[in-house]
């Protein structure tokens, strides 16, 4: 795949297909070697015999605020959480400032509070950062990087190489709650819904579900940019395989299906902060749907598709109907900075 674009736009941000060109295009040919022989959410390192997860991510959100949580809060969910889906236990993390010259020390020692306690509850330490300022107009108030390690368990091997067809597909809880919150919390539409941002550790309900499933685990994706229909799609890609959902069995709460009908958009291509993927081979899927259904948060975990052998190698959804729909891959993202 060649990067033949002349400039970066907002859509290669957006987490679908132009992020995917740009980052296959462009990055990766200078870039990959060999601790990067897939492109996860976090990468591998092996340590004195020990394997280590590292990741790192940087947030934009816009409002800085949002019925919920906040930036701070998501900086800290969102990098402990690309650990988790590599099925590693958080340690520890490092984070950048980015300040914008006439931020207000209340807005920013707000956010330094949220990481404390987003921190505290996921269990991790903030063990380092940087802090630089720019001019006025340059930041929109606050950008924050971070970057965190966390130690694999060594009963599972996640990768889509593992996946195989009549591999159950589960979700942890209903989608498309944190990119409409921050989509309404904008003020630029006149619509409310009575809604919160999902963002949440996930780690509780990786480490519930390796004691449950280990032998069965197969892949795990939090599907933040571009929603589980992206998520989906790279790993039908990526694992050459189709990916059948039961359009019905998804969980999408009355709010979020509503806003979207009436703005025009798929809740599967929602943004999530606080939901993950589980690939589950077939006789495991019962114990792990037990096992994420028993942690506080997890009541709503359903199996909502499986996987098969399909050259065309698309998501599907059949809808009660019978018929089924492709869910492709967004070219841009309809909620851009909302992670």
């Amino acid at each position: 795949m060649r990067f033949t674009d002349a400039h970066i736009e907002l859509a290669h941000g957006a987490g679908g297909k132009a992020s995917r060109r740009l980052i296959e295009g462009l990055l990766v040919p200078y870039l990959m070697n060999d601790t990067l022989p897939e492109l996860n959410d976090a990468a591998y390192i092996d340590a004195d015999g020990r394997r280590l997860a590292i990741t790192a991510d940087s947030y934009v959100v816009k409002p800085l605020v949002f019925p919920g949580g906040s930036i701070g809060e998501l900086a800290i969910n969102g990098t402990v959480n690309d650990l988790a889906m590599g099925g590693a236990k958080p340690l520890a993390l490092v984070t950048t400032f980015i300040l914008e010259a006439g931020l207000s020390t209340s807005e920013l020692e707000r956010e330094v509070a949220a990481m404390a306690k987003a921190a505290q509850r996921a269990g991790v330490s903030v063990a380092g950062g940087d802090t630089k300022v720019v001019e006025h107009g340059k930041a929109d108030g606050l950008f924050i990087t971070t970057a965190g390690i966390g130690l694999t368990d060594p009963r599972v091997l996640l990768s889509a190489e593992h996946v195989r067809p009549g591999d159950q597909v589960i979700l942890s809880g209903p989608i498309g709650e944190h990119g409409i919150t921050v989509l309404l919390a904008r003020g630029e539409l006149d619509l409310e819904a009575d809604l919160t941002s999902d963002t949440r550790p996930l780690w509780p309900f990786v480490a519930a579900l390796i004691d449950a499933a280990a032998p069965g685990l197969r892949w795990l994706r939090d599907p933040t940019r571009g929603g589980v229909a992206t998520a989906l799609n790279e790993l039908a890609r990526d694992a050459k395989v189709a990916v059948v959902l039961d359009e019905e069995a998804i969980p999408v709460r009355p709010a979020v299906r509503g806003t979207c009908e009436i703005l025009g958009l798929d809740p599967l291509h929602i943004a999530n902060e606080g939901q993950f993927l589980a690939i589950v081979s077939p006789e495991y899927a019962d114990m792990a749907l037990e096992a994420i259904r028993g942690i506080p948060g997890g009541e709503d975990a359903r199996r909502i598709g499986e996987i098969q052998e399909d050259p065309k190698k698309v998501v599907l959804a059949r809808s009660r109907y019978g018929g089924t729909r492709v869910i492709d891959m967004l070219v841009g993202d309809p909620l851009p900075r909302i992670c």
